[in-house]
């Protein structure tokens, strides 16, 4: 890695692969301490929250456990889009506009034995006590569970995006209930986000534009539920956009689920959702310039302390934003607001000033080697793990 490389790196490098081997970090106060420097809301705004899982590759790391196979997205030349590795879910706070600018309060891997929603609800559920205020969550179409949306609804607003073949149900009329035997209805009429036949007319609409001066409409129905939840009270909303391109990644029409403690305003659901996405591009600069996904560690362990480490160091760029330091190259634009990219160039400098308070490292020297006549082993070798059925047709994937 780059750091063995420093000057002021004294220990030589097998030091930092034991660190991260032998290191341990209290997620509780971790977390606690990251939410406590998270960017607060302008007044008369409010907070808003993102949660998104992403992949950490490791198709040939045959020696490293808890490996399961995960989709890949846009491979529209691939036979099978899945890959192998670990799935880690993140909590960040999102900038009213679109850019790597997030900053994360939470980011714990999801082990094989768990989905994004069940470990998404479980981090918002711990992190919801170090909030002074209700947050709104945006989330993927990982999210609108019966568990998640039960759990989550308690203590945040959720807009969560819903694959388009979803079905809720409306409540019951009992004036049209059906008399006779058996039990009373607990669903009443069907309704199909990709079936307009079952829509009836929308409880609110509104017309408007984007930021762009494109037509957008906004429908609303209320008082909907999932058929394995009677009990919770949802509004599918709908969004028509007359300058999608209409591909899979940019549809004309989407569709939405809102749970909160009031009717969410139909002029703000775009604006609201549209600010998700940039939970994608600080996935990305943390795995291109943060190098992220490069260390080669054998156990989830392992990897787990290098997000934190890897997640601190995205935060300190994010509250290093008004400090004046980004270093820019002379082809860049300076009118715009730095990246993060380029804060990082220049905060060498203020690390340098603000010093360590751990003491200096000793040289380590040379290792002795090993003992005469010590046998060493081959590491264990791990099964992918593949939820709900076997692997065994899976395994000639072409990508």
């Amino acid at each position: 890695m780059e750091l063995t490389l420093s000057p002021n790196f004294e220990r030589k490098w097998p030091s930092l692969y034991e660190a991260l081997q032998m290191g341990q970090v209290n997620q509780t106060r971790f977390e606690q301490t990251m939410v406590r420097y998270a960017p607060h809301p302008f007044d008369g705004e409010r907070l808003v929250l993102a949660v998104d899982a992403t992949n950490i590759e490791r198709p040939f790391s045959t020696t490293s456990a808890d490996r399961g196979w995960l989709y890949k997205h846009n491979l529209p030349n691939c036979d099978k889009p899945v890959t192998v590795g670990w799935q880690f879910s993140t909590v960040v706070v999102v900038p009213a506009q679109t850019s790597s600018h997030t900053y994360i309060v939470s980011n714990r891997r999801i082990k094989t034995s768990q989905t994004p929603a069940e470990v998404a609800s479980q981090q918002l559920s711990e992190l919801r006590p170090y909030f002074a205020e209700r947050p709104l969550n945006l989330g993927d179409r990982y999210y609108p569970t019966k568990a998640f949306i039960q759990n989550s609804s308690k203590d945040y607003d959720l807009l969560l995006r819903l694959k388009s073949n979803r079905v809720f149900y409306r409540k019951v009329v009992r004036d049209e209930q059906k008399r006779g035997r058996g039990a009373p209805a607990k669903h009443g009429a069907r309704f199909q986000c990709n079936d307009p036949n079952t829509h009836g007319l929308p409880q609110r609409v509104w017309v408007g534009t984007d930021e762009n001066g494109h037509k957008l409409v906004v429908s609303a129905w209320t008082e909907l539920h999932l058929r394995e939840a009677p009990e919770l009270a949802l509004s599918i909303i709908r969004i028509q956009r007359e300058a999608a391109s209409g591909k899979t990644h940019d549809p004309l029409e989407s569709w939405y689920v809102w749970s909160g403690q009031t009717e969410l305003d139909l002029t703000q659901v775009w604006s609201y959702y549209k600010r998700r996405y940039s939970i994608e591009h600080g996935y990305r600069f943390d795995k291109q310039d943060l190098l992220w996904e490069k260390p080669r560690l054998r156990y989830p362990s392992q990897f787990e302390l290098w997000t934190a480490i890897v997640s601190l160091v995205h935060d300190e760029l994010q509250i290093a934003q008004g400090l004046g330091l980004e270093v820019l190259r002379p082809w860049e634009n300076s009118q715009r607001k730095p990246s993060p990219q380029q804060i990082r160039r220049g905060l060498s400098g203020i690390i340098v000033q603000l010093g360590s308070p751990a003491k200096a490292s000793k040289v380590r020297g040379n290792g002795k080697g090993r003992a005469v006549g010590t046998k060493v082993r081959p590491a264990t070798r791990y099964k992918v793990v593949k939820k709900g059925f076997s692997t065994s047709n899976l395994t000639n994937i072409r990508c």
